[in-house]
């Protein structure tokens, strides 16, 4: 049976939103793209999953462009995403080469029952509805699914190949281009991290004059250094954080500086003197929550990864790290992992990478480094006590839960995290004041000043703002940025007046301000948001819940290793929840929802795992010289509920209904 025939036939709803991107300027609907095949994409660019997506289809996207349309709809989560002028600067960050609704108040959102982050929806070639499926990991369905209808519509004479609807923008010219982090070199020059180009831009002291670049300038996965003829064969991907090597290891390492570069999901060492690349952990292919093949042994089969393991570093699957910051006690550098929220230990001369904290659940749960949740974190720096001493711990902006943390050694090589600040992922915002009411939004930079305070670029928000640990007050340093995404401490050379420097990712451009004296700042309060999504009514008692997984066109659920499908599930509050909160195998389960509890937040995660059926060899039997390909699709829910006596009895979230 093919995916077009298992639901029955229903009309794609149209296309409302504010308007397009990438379009040339011209508005889109349903009709405008009948006879091609097209994949709605529900995203929102803080949202790494969606990132992930944007990915993942970029293959697909090229091969079929004649038959295939895909067209992103941008649902926003943070207020800042829902500012036009955030979002076209977005797309051509994130080099998204199809047409783009913005839908910000969310129609077509709801239009389409979407209810996480992201969601895509196919839509055969007569404007059918044929599938749906929340989360990442689902490009090989995708793609079979897109060939079954090609197929299809062919034979029907449906199917009208040519050119889609896809414009691209002209960038502007800059030196640098979405630049990310930056580092100062002890000569004095500042290291970037030009995503946008793909590469590393060395400038000068003044943040403008460029002195060279390392890597070519196109997006790829490739060492080296540079040629005779002055061109670099090393290409990067959307590089991100950068750290110093300590003077001691460099020449034992062999490079000077650690760069996460993030889309492809790996860690690269410079050596500074020659402009050679190398790499040094990661695998180049994405770690999957769940999944059994995260390590891969040479001249063996792939294996899961156990959390307790100590690996070689380059069998290892990383997931979008994106920073880097060296820790004295842990004789390690930390990996910010935003793609699975984890922190991971890095260790160069031993050669050795092992999960340092976290449980690669989404949210903000404090605790040793077993038990703690992180989401996306995306800044680190190294922490300070009161006298300017490092005091063995760091600093870590957390991204989708607008949190700064604070993460410190405990005993043997574990760690402890706590929350300075921070709701979790729903509350966000800008005020100013004790810790505990403070708001930030999206924030992915931190530094530390020499006092021992911390300040965080607070992205979302365009601002700087600082949190004081002796007196627990935060309050704002600077505003008006352009999505600032890291902040580099500066002293002049007598020790004094100290200066931040700004990447500005936004506006292609390092800032230079100056620190007040007294560093107190300003206090605002611009407001407090929750994350604005309908409440789904649910009844009290009885609450089934659905998680449809439908394997792609030949492919099966994988059951070599055990069960193919995980469930976990939730609640904030947890009284929401009276029955049915906890792990399990199935992906249908009762809860018991809690009459005296009138709303809360349901979180769900999902897993599934398929591989490709092997073709049967001449004696009917699977034939051995095949090995199946397997996927793992996954994703995290948390969907706002209401309960009232008119509820529903049953909760659907399709991981991949068809």
């Amino acid at each position: 049976m093919t995916a077009t025939s298992r639901l029955p036939k229903v009309r794609a709803s149209e296309l409302v939103g504010r308007g397009w991107l990438n379009t040339g300027g011209q508005d889109l609907r349903l009709k405008d793209l009948r006879g091609k095949v097209v994949v709605l994409d529900f995203w929102t660019f803080c949202c790494l999953n969606c990132l992930h997506v944007l990915d993942e289809l970029r293959e697909l996207e090229e091969s079929r462009r004649e038959e295939l349309v895909i067209v992103g709809v941008h649902s926003p989560k943070f207020a800042h995403e829902a500012d036009p002028d955030a979002l076209a600067a977005a797309v051509e960050r994130y080099d998204v080469r199809h047409p783009v609704l913005d839908d910000p108040e969310l129609t077509t959102w709801d239009a389409y029952t979407a209810r996480a982050w992201p969601t895509l929806v196919v839509v055969d070639p007569e404007g059918y509805v044929v599938a749906q499926m929340a989360g990442e990991g689902h490009a090989s369905a995708i793609a079979a699914i897109v060939d079954d209808l090609v197929a299809e519509h062919e034979a029907k004479g449906t199917l009208h190949r040519g050119d889609g609807p896809y414009v691209p923008p002209t960038p502007e010219p800059s030196t640098l281009r979405f630049p990310a982090k930056a580092v100062e070199l002890p000569g004095g020059n500042l290291l970037v991290a030009d995503a946008g180009h793909h590469s590393l831009a060395e400038l000068g002291p003044d943040g403008e004059t460029l002195v060279r670049r390392i890597g070519s300038g196109e997006r790829g996965f490739a060492d080296g250094g540079p040629g005779p003829d002055g061109t670099h064969t090393a290409r990067f991907s959307e590089p991100n954080g950068l750290c110093l090597v300590p003077t001691e290891l460099r020449p034992r390492l062999g490079y000077d500086v650690l760069v996460a570069d993030t889309v492809n999901h790996a860690l690269r060492g410079v050596h500074l003197d020659t402009g050679q690349v190398y790499m040094v952990a990661g695998t180049g292919r994405q770690y999957m929550v769940g999944g059994q093949e995260n390590v891969e042994v040479p001249g063996e089969a792939p294996r899961a990864h156990r959390p307790g393991d100590q690996y070689p570093p380059t069998w290892v699957n990383l997931s979008s790290p994106w920073d880097v910051a060296w820790s004295e006690p842990l004789a390690a550098f930390v990996v910010a992992m935003a793609g699975n929220h984890t922190l991971w230990a890095f260790d160069g001369e031993q050669a050795s990478l092992r999960l340092l904290a976290g449980t690669m659940n989404e949210g903000l749960e404090d605790g040793t480094g077993s038990t703690a949740w992180f989401a996306q974190p995306s800044g680190l720096a190294p922490s300070l006590d009161a006298d300017g001493r490092p005091d063995g711990g760091f600093w870590l902006a957390d991204a989708e839960t607008s949190a700064l943390r604070h993460v410190a050694p405990a005993d043997g090589s574990g760690v402890e995290v706590r929350t300075a600040v921070g709701q979790g992922l729903f509350d966000f915002g800008h005020r100013d004041g004790p810790a505990g009411e403070a708001l930030l939004q999206h924030p992915l930079g931190v530094a530390t000043l020499p006092d021992g305070s911390a300040v965080v670029a607070d992205t979302y928000n365009g601002a700087l703002r600082r949190y004081d640990p002796a007196s627990g007050e935060v309050t704002t340093l600077a505003t008006g940025l352009a999505e600032p995404s890291d902040v580099v401490v500066q002293a002049d050379a007598d020790g004094g007046t100290v200066h931040l420097l700004v990447v500005e990712s936004a506006a292609h451009r390092l800032t230079r301000l100056a620190l007040p004296a007294d560093l107190a700042g300003q206090v605002l309060d611009a407001g407090a948001h929750r994350v604005a999504r309908a409440a789904t009514d649910v009844v009290p008692g009885a609450l089934r819940l659905d998680v449809p997984f439908v394997p792609a066109p030949g492919q099966k659920l994988d059951d070599r290793f055990g069960p193919s499908t995980e469930l976990r599930v939730s609640a904030t509050p947890p009284e929401l929840l009276l029955d049915g909160a906890g792990d399990g195998t199935d992906l249908v389960r009762t809860l018991r929802i809690n009459p005296e509890v009138p709303e809360g937040v349901l979180h769900v995660t999902a897993k599934a795992a398929s591989c490709d059926e092997v073709p049967l060899g001449p004696d009917g039997e699977p034939d051995p010289d095949v090995f199946p390909a397997c996927h793992l699709a996954q994703q995290d829910w948390g969907v706002p509920v209401r309960v009232t006596l008119d509820g529903g009895t049953t909760l659907t979230l399709p991981l991949r209904g068809a």
